[in-house]
């Protein structure tokens, strides 16, 4: 990193990059997550859940390798070995115990809103003393906040599915 950008960085180098490193974790853990959950999905609306599962799972890994970048740029150097991420990760993997698509929508909804918390936190953390990991944590922050959003809108049509299938169920057994 170049002499004047590390001086208008206003913190502790090696604890942000730390904090920096444990998001670049959670970020492949998170690209993973999506990307497993992609492959073993089933039930209702599962191609564009599966769609939306794939997009997200590169948007994650796109989220990494900024992280990466400016963990670099900060002159420290991303977590080298995979084994490490679930280690420091705060936000945790969640493997998939059942395959059906509400149970995969609640996991990764899950994880979208620790996502959440760590960018809130790091851009409470950067504001007004390191203004591009800010910049970049903001960017991140919307994503992740998208996301959610687009995991509630899949799983409330799911529950309205599911009454209106109870309801006309229902219905034709009492003759309607």
């Amino acid at each position: 990193m170049g002499e004047m950008a590390q001086k208008i960085v206003k913190l502790d180098l090696e604890q942000l990059q730390k904090v920096l490193n444990e998001a670049f974790a959670e970020e492949w853990l998170a690209y993973y997550q999506y990307w497993i959950a992609a492959k073993v999905a089933m039930g209702l609306q599962r191609s564009d859940i599966v769609r939306e599962f794939n997009q997200h799972a590169q948007e994650e890994l796109q989220h990494a390798d900024w992280v990466a970048e400016r963990i670099i740029q900060l002159g420290g150097t991303p977590l080298l070995n995979p084994d490490e991420w679930s280690r420091v990760a705060i936000c945790k993997y969640i493997t998939p115990h059942k395959f059906d698509v509400l149970s995969l929508l609640h996991d990764n909804l899950l994880a979208e809103r620790c996502a959440i918390e760590r960018y809130k936190k790091l851009c409470d953390l950067t504001d007004d003393t390191d203004y591009e990991t800010f910049r970049m944590s903001r960017d991140i922050l919307q994503e992740e906040i998208e996301h959610e959003q687009e995991l509630e809108d899949f799983l409330d049509d799911l529950e309205a599915a599911k009454e209106f299938m109870i309801d006309y169920c229902s219905c034709e057994t009492k003759g309607e």
